[in-house]
Order: structure tokens, then sequence, then C-alpha cells
């Protein structure tokens, strides 16, 4: 979910926050609204999917409030970009870290001001938290606390409230002083692709961030072509 522009570091071998539970994201969905879905949404979120890579590009664009959120975000490994951008080529990897969470590795094709080639990779990792809820926690630190909803065939991500996790301990980050609700949307295009879109809306400053990709799926379901 989280797009990062900084090197990421290393997983954590930190103890999870939360039971070694398989993350199933039907059971937070409801029934009802997870047979609302596309078959190939469910088979990319379903328990226990097979690790994939997927490829596409990104436009990215920032407001001048969340320049300040990107830098002041970014010692933390904070989710945040403060680049304007189109046609972004990425590459996101999804993998289990065997604690019954799911690990979304993104990586950035982006070009330096010299013209050379560069790739900047982050993760984050969504888990069970210890409520049963569902939890997405960078490697610096920074989390959220989400709920997760079908809206219009779409799978859609929103947050609740930030937290700073240190171990064990959660420091939660007031509503003003975080960079917005965060709402991010799964949306299947069929034939193998998919978009995905985030914004993030602060109570006061407004649309901080907006990202949007589409991406190829390796694979193609036939119910959805």
């Amino acid at each position: 979910m989280f797009a990062l522009f900084t090197p990421a570091p290393r997983h954590s071998e930190a103890p999870a926050l939360s039971p070694a539970r398989d993350l199933d994201l039907r059971a937070l969905v409801g029934t009802a609204a997870w047979a609302r879905l596309p078959a190939a949404v469910q088979r990319r979120f379903g328990l226990a999917h097979a690790d994939v890579s997927y490829h596409g590009q990104m436009e990215l664009r920032c407001s001048r409030i969340g320049h300040v959120y990107a830098a002041l975000t970014r010692p933390w490994g904070g989710p945040l970009t403060h680049l304007h951008t189109t046609a972004l080529p990425a590459t996101v990897h999804v993998s289990h870290n065997g604690r019954g969470g799911v690990v979304w590795e993104r990586c950035f094709h982006a070009n330096t001001d010299t013209g050379q080639r560069t790739e900047r990779t982050v993760r984050s990792t969504k888990e069970l938290d210890a409520d049963g809820g569902l939890l997405e926690r960078t490697d610096g630190g920074l989390a959220m606390s989400l709920d997760v909803l079908e809206e219009d065939g779409a799978l859609v991500f929103r947050s609740r409230r930030f937290w700073w996790v240190l171990g064990r301990l959660r420091i939660p980050v007031p509503t003003l002083l975080a960079p917005g609700t965060c709402r991010v949307a799964h949306t299947d295009l069929g034939a193998g692709q998919f978009r995905f879109t985030l914004s993030m809306v602060h109570p006061l400053w407004g649309e901080t961030f907006h990202q949007s990709g589409v991406f190829t799926d390796p694979v193609v379901d036939e119910r959805t072509d």
C-alpha cells in the first residue's frame, strides 16, 4: 500500500506486534462483500496466495504541505514522496513473512538528474493486529490501523489511526499531525491488469498526496477477460 522513495532497511527481526495468525482479508471484509469482488482480486488478496511480482507505471503528485510531511517522515522510512512524475516504472513484490503477515516490497525505477538509472525500494507489512483488525507497518516504524471493505467491485483500505511503532510499544499520532486519511483502492481492469490508487486527505490541508498506477498480473483469470 505505501509508496516510499527512501531506501528500505532490512526487515526488523523484532517480535511481531500481533499473534502469528494468517492474514485473512476475506474474514475482515465479510463473506457477502468478498463475493462481490472479481475473481482476480480474490486471488491476489486471498488467504495464503502465492508470492508474486507485478510490473507497471505510477503517477505521483504531492501538495506543498505534503512536501513537509515527506521531509519529516523520511528519517523513519515514511510512506511519502515529494515527487511529481508520470509514467514512472515500478515493480511490486508480494510475499509472506512466515509469521502470518504479507510483505509488499516496492521498487521504483527512477532516473537521476545526471540521467543515471537508480532503484529505490521500501517494504511494508500487512498483518493482523492484536485486536483482530488490520495493521500495516513500514520497516522504519510508521504504521496505520486500516479498515478493509468492498466498494463498487474494488478492494479498499482506509486508515483509522496512525502510529509510531517501537517494538511492542505503539505511540498514537494525533490526527492533525498525520498526513491525512489514507485511502487505497485496488481495482481490477480485466485481462490481467489492475489499477492501484492512493490518496491522503488532511482535515485542514485537503489532499496531500495522490498516487495512481496500472500494473500487470502474470496470471490472467479467464473469468475477468
